[in-house]
């Protein structure tokens, strides 16, 4: 599946590199990829294609419309006990 250059660039601002992601579903029997894995955006590639860094160290990209996949909203506040009342 390959998307036009406008999708692309709409693509590479929704996943800029850093975005963390969680996989849910990955259409490919070869992979050892499973639900719950997360990973890293290292960029979206010409094809649409979005390039990831595992972290159970694969690179396997993911393909939108095809994998099923959720961004991981990274927590604002580490520290919850240094709050004040």
């Amino acid at each position: 599946m390959f998307f036009d250059k406008e999708k692309v660039e709409r693509m590479r601002q929704s996943y800029p590199k850093g975005t963390r992601i969680e996989l849910s579903y990955m259409d490919d029997e070869y992979s050892s990829l499973k639900s719950g894995d997360m990973g890293t955006v290292i960029g979206v590639d010409d094809a649409g294609q979005i390039m990831m860094n595992w972290d159970c160290h694969s690179s396997l990209s993911l393909i939108p419309g095809v994998d099923s996949f959720r961004i991981v909203k990274e927590n604002l506040i580490d520290d919850v006990e240094d709050l004040e009342l």
